[in-house]
C-alpha cells in the first residue's frame, strides 16, 4: 500500500461476438509466441495470451537485476532519466509521445514494452543510449541489452515536459486533468485487500504501446496482467482534456479461487482534514488526496462517504446491482483550505469510474487504513462482485475512468461540500456526559431556491446511541444550508456508529445522501472539557 510517489511514475461487458469467439478459440492450446518484429498482434490475441497463462504455474521475475540496479538510493534512482530526444514518435508529428522508466529502487520486475503499429508489434530493447545516468554511479553501457524496463510515461503535445499518464509500480497508473497535477492512482486490479493476510498486487508484465494516428487526440495502450492468482488482458483508450477519459477494458483469468477480487481500483491518500483531524499536528490545515467517496448507485441515489484517518483499520462494503458509478473526489478545492504551496493539494484530480454493461450485484468497497506519513497512501476503493471467482471463468468489465478537479457526472440534488465534527453539547452548558458535534453543510440543488415558507427536514439514522439537539438552517455564505446534531454513544462502547442523513422538503428528498462511519473514543479518552466558570 505504500504511496510510491515516483513507483506511480496507483460492469461487466461482452466486447462483441467476434472478439469473443477469437479469445476462446485460444483458450484450450498456448498461443502464438508473443508478437514481436512486425507479427500480427490484436485484443482478442491478447485476451487468449492471458486465458492460457491462467492455466500454467505463475513465475515471477521479481528481482532480476543486474548487481549494478540492486539498493540504488532515491536519489541514484532520480539521476537515470529517460533521455526526451529518444521519446516515441518524436519525428511523426504525433499528438503524444512515449518515455520509459528505468528499472531500480522500487522497480525491480522488468518490463517489456513494445511499440505497436498497423497490428504490427515490435519490441522496444533496452539501450543505454535512452537514458541519461547522472550521478547515479550506473554505467548504462555495462547492462544487459535484454534488461528491459519498469513502466512508461505519455506526454501531450500541450506540453511535453509535463506527464499526462504515467504506467508504473505493479499495475498502478496515475493521469491528469487540465490542472496537469498528480494526485491519487488507479489499478488494474486489487486481489484480497484488507484481509488478515498480505494482500497480492498484481503486475503489469507486457505493453503495447499502439502509434497514435497523426492528428488524432485519442492513444491506445494494451497490457498483460500477471500474479499468482490471476491474469489479465487490458486495453486502455486515453483521450486528454479539461477531464482526460480512459476508457478501459479488461478481461480477466483466475488461476485460483479469489476471495475478494477489486474491479476498477482506486488508490488514494487522507492523512488530516475538516472532520478528522486525528492527526492534527501538522502546520497545514488538511492534507489528502481525497476527500470522500461517492456514489451513484444503481437505483439512482447518489451517496456521499467523507473519508477519515481511522485509528484502527476500517472496511465498509455498500452492496448494490449494476451500480451507475462511483470515484475518490477532492471535492474541496480551495488553497486556503491546505496552504500547501508544494505538493498542491487543491489540484489534485478526482476520479471517477463510469460502469459499462451490467456489472450485477456486488459491492462497492471502501478500505481507509490507520496513517501517520502523507507519503503512505491508505485509502482503496473498488467494485467487489458477489459471485464467487473460480479459475476457468472468463470475467469481463468495462468501464471510463475520469481523471480532473471536475467528476464529468453529479447529482442534480443539493450535494455535500462540508463535513465538520467535534465536542458535542450546548455552549455554556456545564456538559455531564460525551456527546460528537457533526455539521454538514449542504449545497446546490434547489437549495438557493428555498423561501421562507418551506421547511428542510433533515431525516437522520444511527446504528447505535442516540441523537439529539438536531437543527438545520440557511448558510447564506454557500447558498446552502446546515445541519447539526450531536450523536450520545451507548455506554463504553468503541464500536464503530453508522449514521446517514439527507434532506427533504414537502416529504421529498432535496439532496444526496450523507453516510458516516464514527468510532467512539475510549471511555478514559472521553473528555468533557468544561470550563471552571459552569458549576
Amino acid at each position: 500500500m505504500k504511496r510510491q510517489t515516483t513507483s506511480f511514475l496507483l460492469c461487466q461487458i461482452l466486447l462483441g461476438a467476434l472478439i469473443f469467439l477469437s479469445a476462446a478459440a485460444h483458450a484450450g492450446t498456448e498461443p502464438a509466441p508473443i508478437p514481436t518484429g512486425g507479427t500480427n498482434f490484436d485484443y482478442a490475441w491478447l485476451k487468449g495470451r492471458a486465458s492460457f497463462l491462467a492455466k500454467q504455474p505463475y513465475v515471477s521475475h521479481e528481482g532480476e537485476l543486474p548487481k549494478a540496479l540492486q539498493n540504488l538510493t532515491w536519489d541514484a534512482y532520480m539521476q537515470l532519466a529517460f533521455d526526451s530526444e529518444h521519446a516515441l514518435w518524436k519525428e511523426d508529428k504525433a499528438l503524444f509521445r512515449a518515455e520509459l522508466f528505468h528499472l531500480g529502487l522500487y522497480f525491480t520486475t522488468p518490463i517489456t514494452i513494445y511499440e505497436l503499429q498497423d497490428g504490427k508489434a515490435k519490441q522496444i530493447p533496452y539501450s543505454p543510449d535512452l537514458f541519461k545516468y547522472g550521478t547515479s554511479g550506473v554505467k548504462g553501457k555495462e547492462l544487459p541489452t535484454d534488461l528491459g524496463f519498469a513502466g512508461f510515461r505519455l506526454r501531450y503535445h500541450t506540453d511535453w515536459t509535463r506527464d499526462l499518464v504515467a504506467f508504473l509500480g505493479a499495475s498502478y497508473f496515475r493521469a491528469v486533468g487540465e490542472e496537469m497535477q498528480y494526485g491519487m492512482s488507479a489499478r488494474g486490479l486489487a486481489v484480497d485487500t484488507a484481509l488478515p493476510r498480505d494482500e497480492e498486487f498484481p503486475i503489469f508484465t507486457h505493453f503495447w504501446l499502439e502509434k497514435p494516428r497523426q492528428g488524432s487526440d485519442v492513444t491506445t495502450v494494451y497490457a498483460l496482467l500477471d500474479s499468482p492468482s490471476v491474469t489479465g488482458a487490458y486495453r486502455f483508450d486515453i483521450r486528454p482534456g479539461a477531464t482526460l477519459t480512459m476508457k478501459v477494458d479488461a478481461a480477466i483469468y483466475p488461476r485460483k479461487p479469489i476471495e475478494r477480487l477489486g474491479i476498477a481500483p482506486l488508490t488514494s491518500m487522507y492523512l488530516a482534514g475538516e472532520n478528522d483531524r486525528r492527526t492534527g499536528y501538522d502546520w497545514r490545515p488538511e492534507i489528502h488526496d481525497s476527500d470522500g467517496l461517492a456514489v451513484h448507485n444503481g437505483n439512482g441515489e447518489w451517496l456521499w462517504r467523507p473519508l477519515v484517518n481511522p485509528p484502527l483499520r476500517r472496511f465498509n462494503a455498500y452492496m448494490d446491482t449494476n451500480p451507475r458509478g462511483f470515484g475518490l473526489i477532492q471535492r474541496d478545492q480551495n488553497f486556503d483550505h491546505y496552504q500547501d504551496d508544494g505538493v498542491f493539494y487543491d489540484k489534485r484530480p478526482s476520479v471517477w469510474v463510469e460502469t459499462i454493461g451490467n456489472w450485477g450485484t456486488g459491492s462497492i468497497q471502501l478500505v481507509e487504513i490507520d496513517n501517520l506519513d502523507e507519503t503512505f497512501d491508505n485509502i482503496v476503493a473498488y467494485w467487489n462482485p458477489a459471485a464467487p471467482v473460480e479459475p476457468g471463468q472468463e470475467l469481463l468489465f468495462s468501464y471510463n475512468l475520469y481523471w480532473g478537479t471536475k467528476p464529468p457526472v453529479q447529482t442534480k440534488l443539493a450535494h455535500v461540500v462540508d463535513t465538520f465534527t467535534g465536542l458535542g453539547g450546548v455552549v455554556g452548558v456545564k456538559r455531564t456526559y460525551y456527546s460528537k458535534r457533526f455539521a454538514v453543510d449542504f449545497t446546490g440543488g434547489d437549495l438557493a431556491m428555498i423561501g421562507q415558507g418551506t421547511e428542510i427536514k433533515p431525516v437522520l439514522e444511527t446504528s447505535a446511541g442516540r441523537i439529539e439537539i438536531t437543527s438545520v438552517r440557511p448558510q447564506h455564505a454557500i447558498n446552502g444550508f446546515r445541519c447539526m446534531f450531536d450523536v450520545v454513544p451507548p455506554d463504553d462502547t468503541e464500536t464503530p456508529i453508522n449514521l446517514r442523513l439527507y434532506l427533504e422538503a414537502n416529504g421529498r428528498p432535496i439532496s444526496e445522501t450523507w453516510i458516516y462511519q464514527w468510532t467512539p473514543p475510549a471511555p478514559e479518552d472521553r473528555k468533557l472539557y468544561n470550563p471552571r466558570h459552569l458549576k
